[in-house]
């Protein structure tokens, strides 16, 4: 839908950078931290260059992510909450992620022995149980739309 409006994206993917960017950190909450600065170096690149990085990663913690909004810069970082209750993010984990840390085999996950601290005013929040990834998307395209990203 972005390429549609005659604009190219990235997508940094939470788990492709774990597998290239932050191979060897673990899970916890400094990794994680970590993890995310990297993609919010990464972003911050990106949007220097006149690019629209996508972040799709689990972003625990508020103080992170707004280090992350800093280093992109405020004009032009949209934190998207996806909006998704536990129990439902829980029912599509097809990586049986939650089942582990439920079972005790991973330490320190978000939303099981970890905190998810939700944002407290993103400038978009999607509920994914009401509407379809493509309405979702349909709405985040408005949105950049409203602010002048095309």
């Amino acid at each position: 839908m972005i390429l549609e409006k005659g604009r190219r994206s990235t997508v940094l993917d939470g788990d492709v950078v774990r597998t290239h960017l932050s191979k060897g950190l673990g899970f916890s909450a400094e990794d994680r931290d970590t993890n995310i600065r990297r993609i919010g170096f990464v972003a911050a690149e990106i949007v220097r260059h006149g690019g629209i990085a996508i972040c799709a990663a689990v972003s625990p913690y508020i103080a992170t992510r707004n280090e992350v909004r800093e280093m992109v810069g405020t004009d032009k970082f949209i934190e998207v909450h996806v909006a998704t209750p536990l129990e439902v993010a829980e029912s599509r984990d097809v990586k049986g992620m939650y089942a582990k840390a439920r079972r005790g085999e991973i330490k320190g996950f978000t939303g099981i022995d970890d905190p998810y601290e939700a944002p407290i005013n993103p400038e978009i929040t999607l509920d994914t149980v009401k509407f379809s990834a493509e309405e979702n998307a349909r709405r985040i395209v408005l949105d950049l739309e409203t602010r002048g990203f095309f």
